[in-house]
């Protein structure tokens, strides 16, 4: 059974300030099953955008896997956040959070 998504990003949250690093919720959604996407600033010009996992690569367990959402392994900010716009225009209910990490690290578990 998966974990609530307001749970999941208070949990979240929590984590990232326990590490040092900066995380804000920039939009909430769906509190029991809305779609999460996690933009990571390094404050260099480079940002990275986290989204769920496809169905395919989800494991049994039910723990929330994300996948890099653009090829390159950082974008310019401006593109996270169109791709951002994006997403909200189709899924108003999902959830932003935006961590500001120097080493850019992403708190997420993440597909291979």
């Amino acid at each position: 059974m998966r974990l609530r998504a307001d749970f999941w990003v208070s949990a979240y949250l929590r984590r990232c300030a326990h590490e040092g690093a900066v995380a804000v919720l920039r939009r909430r959604g769906a509190a029991e099953a809305g779609a999460i996407f996690v933009k990571v600033d390094r404050l260099d010009g480079a940002a990275a955008l986290f989204g769920p996992a496809p169905q395919s690569e989800l494991d049994e367990g039910g723990d929330r896997l994300f996948a890099r959402l653009h090829a390159e392994p950082w974008i310019d900010p401006a593109e996270a956040e169109a791709k951002l716009t994006r997403q909200i225009k189709f899924d108003p209910d999902l959830w932003i959070l935006e961590t500001e990490d120097r080493a850019g690290r992403s708190f997420l578990d993440l597909v291979d």
